[in-house]
């Protein structure tokens, strides 16, 4: 009886797993395995493959082989002159004069002689006639450009077209025989969320593929004035730059570009050129070997909500003008410094960084119409495009830095022609900056340049201060500030 016994409870104990299956719509094998998993190496192959083809899963055996073939290895050799800069914290590029006049003060390195320099780089066929895509920092200031294809042929390659705005370059190698082509996608139909894969050469090793999903779209990280990339958590590492950012259906959706990361290795957070971006250029960057743009003569920044309330707006949006260029289409037009530009040509303005790539693409000479605020009125102003060209610090004694935590002095015909200004502008040049002052935390540096508070005009200490006098306490300060060649406007709380 008591072996009986034992029988029937673990008959009892399968018909519960069989009623249990029933209920959940599966069958006795099914339960089985989920209820008691099979050893690891033990697979229901059939079962695997059609769940995989239910959920979707990407195939990116058949994208590698498919792709690969018309990703390159760029790998170039640069002369690097490694000049003296203007020391720690200097404002100025390695080269520029000003630099000089900075390190003496403020300190620096010696002078270095030239270098040799090689790097390595991605890039991917676009036509049968050996035209590469890649991007503008993987060539630029090359001496010698070498490409290995995919079947371990080498070339030297020349460069077609540069485009540093962008960060774009079409190279040529002359290769017999056809050439694999990469389809070209529309990366305007990409969804955040959606599958990508990368492919490169990511610290020289060739054809490396890495896969992960698009994080974000229309990213501005400050690269340049066209910025609009898409980001990805695909690993992007050094040597990736130039190589293309893949789609579910083979298709080129962008190029790959660069990465954010403190210790210069993958995080997890990578750019890519949009495609559709290249695309607008490739014909002319062939035919021309560089890019005709619009231009407006403006320098402009975001409307944050501080300057929005401080300008009387409702809301943050448009471009803040921070400069109108001498003798350029917008001073032609009447557009003044403190403008809010809210409508180009017909296209609404919600973004600053939305301005520069629509004022690029407009055609030079067309006569556009631009819509502003001023003085919290909406205006209506003819402008005639103009063409883009292409390149068209200082010591004092300590002062007291008051309640604003920075120190200032006038700007000495001498020290404006230090930094490269007009020696007729005056202004304040800030000396120095206390850590953790208003002033630092507005952004204000060493090395700016103050020329209006509050919309007036300052040329020397006396008017600073009387500028400052009319200031209430916990009012926001409306600075207009000369930084490295260009203006910006800052709100500063007293």
């Amino acid at each position: 009886m008591k072996n009986s016994f034992k029988i029937h409870k673990k008959a009892y104990a399968w018909i519960a797993v069989g009623v249990f299956a029933s209920v959940l719509g599966l069958t006795a094998a099914e339960s089985v395995d989920r209820l008691f998993p099979r050893p690891l190496g033990t697979t229901l192959s059939a079962q695997a493959d059609a769940a995989t083809e239910a959920r979707g899963l990407p195939d990116f055996v058949s994208l590698a082989k498919k792709l690969t073939p018309v990703v390159v290895n760029v790998s170039t050799t640069q002369a690097i002159e490694a000049e003296r800069s203007g020391g720690p914290g200097s404002p100025f590029q390695p080269g520029d004069p000003r630099g000089e006049f900075w390190r003496r003060f403020f300190g620096g390195p010696g002078p270095r002689g030239p270098s040799r320099q090689r790097s390595l780089g991605s890039g991917f066929i676009i036509d049968r006639d050996g035209s590469i895509l890649t991007n503008n920092h993987v060539v630029e200031n090359a001496q010698k450009i070498t490409v290995k294809l995919s079947d371990g042929r080498d070339f030297e390659a020349k460069v077609i077209g540069r485009d540093p705005k962008t960060d774009i370059a079409i190279i040529k190698i002359d290769a017999k025989g056809d050439l694999p082509i990469a389809p070209l996608g529309d990366s305007d139909r990409l969804e955040v969320g959606e599958w990508v894969m990368a492919i490169g050469n990511p610290f020289g090793l060739d054809s490396t593929v890495t896969s992960g999903i698009v994080s974000a779209k229309g990213r501005h990280i400050g690269a340049g004035p066209y910025d609009n990339f898409i980001q990805t958590d695909a690993s992007i590492n050094p040597g990736n730059s130039g190589g293309p950012l893949i789609n579910l259906r083979g298709e080129v959706v962008g190029i790959n570009t660069a990465i954010f990361s403190q210790s210069g290795g993958n995080i997890g957070i990578g750019f890519a050129t949009p495609i559709n971006s290249a695309k607008e250029i490739v014909p002319e960057l062939k035919s021309k070997g560089k890019i005709t743009r619009g231009w407006l003569g403006v320098s402009i920044q975001s409307v944050t909500p501080d300057l929005a309330n401080t300008l009387g707006l409702e809301k943050s949006r448009g471009a803040l003008v921070a400069e109108v260029l001498k003798n350029g289409p917008a001073e032609r037009a009447g557009i003044k410094v403190g403008d809010v530009i809210v409508d180009f040509d017909g296209t609404e303005i919600k973004d600053s960084n939305e301005l520069p790539a629509i004022v690029a693409r407009t055609r030079p000479d067309k006569q556009a119409r631009v819509k502003l605020l001023r003085d919290k009125k909406e205006l209506s102003i003819p402008v005639t495009v103009g063409e883009l060209k292409e390149t068209e610090v200082v010591a004092s004694a300590p002062g007291e830095k008051g309640e604003l935590g920075l120190t200032v002095q006038r700007v000495t015909p001498e020290i404006a022609e230090s930094l490269g200004l007009d020696r007729s502008q005056g202004g304040l040049v800030i000396t120095s900056v206390e850590s953790g002052s208003p002033a630092d935390e507005a952004g204000l540096r060493q090395g700016d340049v103050i020329v209006e508070v509050d919309r007036k005009p300052v040329r020397d200490v006396g008017d600073f201060r009387k500028a400052l006098a009319n200031v209430k306490k916990d009012q926001r300060i409306l600075f207009l500030v000369r930084r490295e060649g260009a203006s910006v406007f800052v709100t500063l709380k007293r």
